[in-house]
């Protein structure tokens, strides 16, 4: 899971097996494969390394 900052500060952990799109418009907006949307502070490419660090650390890659 990665640490995300949801838009009013509160902290939470994302599925990111369940991420299924990443835009800005302007806002970052995770589009879960659930149907569910959080809005987060991170910017996409910030999402992207995270879920690049973590599939780094499960897999060893």
């Amino acid at each position: 899971m990665i640490e995300v900052t949801k838009i009013n500060d509160v902290k939470i952990l994302v599925n990111q097996d369940l991420i299924e799109i990443v835009e800005e418009t302007p806002d970052t907006v995770i589009s879960l494969t659930t149907g569910r949307k959080i809005i987060v502070k991170e910017s996409r490419q910030e999402i992207k390394s995270l879920v690049e660090l973590y599939k780094r650390a499960i897999f060893g890659r």
